[in-house]
């Protein structure tokens, strides 16, 4: 089975948007992991304008499944980090004004970096993924920095599915298979949604593990939380 990690930045998102602590981010996570989610996913930004840092570590003390953490690792970050020791962390590119992840790593050219970004985090037992674009040598590059597992940027896969382009699928798998020959595990995230995560699933080989928070949250305005959670572990069976 694909694990399901739950983003939950959006619950943050409308806390943060009336003040005071409703919906409470914690108590959320409580409940997503007793609906059977294997993981949580946070992605603090710099401008705390959803998960606060002070969010992270408070989550630490409840996320008994998976916990992992995303975000572009500039120095507070990475102390953040380094001190919260989650799961896993995943190194992400953004910009201070990124709306959203929209971009994975130029593995060769910041190679350097991202090695010693990864050997730090290894050190404290973290396992490190890479957000990267489904491109066979930012797969290879990925795989020289030492790190444990590469997340596929999906966005492009989505929005070609939801024009009925299925044929998207293929660079997935060919990085999904080249990601599994160079010894790395294998994650996926970015507007995967329940109309087209299961086709990703079947075609996507080697695949461990999907973060999925924007689309999960909208749906769950309509069908309610507990079932969208059970639809997406449906599906990743």
């Amino acid at each position: 089975m694909v694990r399901l990690s739950v983003n939950i930045n959006k619950i943050a998102t409308l806390r943060n948007a009336r003040g005071g602590d409703m919906p409470n981010v914690v108590a959320a996570a409580v409940a997503i992991q007793k609906m059977g989610a294997q993981g949580i996913t946070i992605h603090p930004r710099p401008d705390e304008r959803h998960i606060r840092y002070q969010d992270a570590y408070d989550l630490k003390e409840v996320v008994t499944t998976e916990y992992n953490i995303e975000g572009n690792p500039i120095d507070a970050f990475l102390d953040m980090v380094l001190a919260i020791q989650p799961t896993q962390v995943t190194l992400v590119p953004d910009a201070v004004d990124a709306i959203t992840s929209n971009a994975g790593w130029d593995t060769l050219v910041h190679k350097s970096f991202l090695s010693e970004v990864a050997s730090e985090c290894k050190k404290k037992g973290i396992r490190t993924s890479i957000f990267v674009d489904p491109e066979l040598a930012m797969i290879e590059g990925a795989a020289e920095t030492g790190v444990d597992r590469i997340e596929l940027y999906t966005e492009a896969y989505a929005k070609e599915y939801a024009s009925g382009n299925k044929e998207a699928i293929a660079p997935y798998v060919a990085c999904a298979n080249r990601a599994h020959e160079l010894g790395l595990g294998i994650n996926a995230g970015h507007d995967l949604s329940l109309e087209n995560i299961a086709y990703f699933k079947e075609q996507v080989p080697h695949l461990a593990e999907v973060s999925i928070g924007h689309a999960l949250i909208c749906e769950s305005l309509y069908e309610g939380l507990p079932s969208v959670v059970k639809q997406y572990l449906n599906k990743l069976q």
